[in-house]
């Protein structure tokens, strides 16, 4: 089975061992990828702060070393650090080397900002390659895909399309991908995130679905 196909076709994540979705939980996991940014992650924190619910953020090394303040807002607010990237290249396109150098960059940048040690781990655009993904394991990261998302990234999607995508045949366990960044999508996305949020929420409220961390 070809492993780049794990985030669509869930009979390969399993094969591979990447999780779509958080076992035995009741709630669902809020995501965020691609930042810090300046406007897009206070927009988020500040909406997420307001629902007293905390989320998932993958951060990007190359981005935390610009906004270290950023970051380290997130961890100071009880959310979750995980590790995205330091640069947001295609796995398939990297050798074991440049993707092990990249693990360590990342590492580095999120601890040194954050002090928080990443346990967590997403590729860029959720794409796995072989040795990716044995260098995320090796550098003990546990993967984590997703199984719903909002498609955000979209230069013409709205608020309300990616709030509907993102709350979509919703269960316990389920995650949630969003970005609170435009770093590596359509400009100006993390603006229309930010105004999806709070219906998401409602939406999650409405349903009796409590937001929860991956343990």
């Amino acid at each position: 089975m070809l492993l780049p196909a794990a985030p669509v076709l869930p009979r390969v994540a399993r094969a591979w061992k990447i999780p779509l979705k958080l076992d035995g939980a009741t709630g669902v996991a809020l995501t965020f990828d691609d930042g810090p940014h300046p406007e897009g992650t206070p927009a988020v924190l500040e909406i997420l702060a307001d629902a007293g619910t905390h989320a998932t953020f993958f951060l990007v090394g190359e981005q935390v070393q610009r906004r270290p303040a950023v970051a380290a807002r997130i961890a100071a607010a009880g959310h979750t650090i995980a590790l995205h990237c330091d640069r947001h290249r295609l796995q398939l396109r990297l050798s074991r080397a440049q993707l092990e150098d990249d693990l360590r960059r990342a590492a580095a940048a999120i601890e040194d900002a954050t002090s928080a040690t990443p346990r967590w781990h997403r590729p860029p655009y959720g794409i796995y390659s072989v040795s990716g993904l044995e260098a995320a394991r090796a550098a003990g990261l546990r993967p984590l895909l997703w199984s719903g998302w909002g498609k955000d990234w979209r230069r013409f999607t709205t608020p309300a399309r990616i709030a509907a995508r993102a709350t979509r045949e919703l269960s316990g366990g389920d995650v949630i991908l969003l970005h609170d960044a435009d770093f590596y999508s359509s400009r100006g996305s993390h603006r229309k995130t930010a105004e999806a949020l709070p219906t998401i929420m409602r939406e999650l409220s409405r349903r009796d679905l409590a937001t929860v961390l991956p343990v």
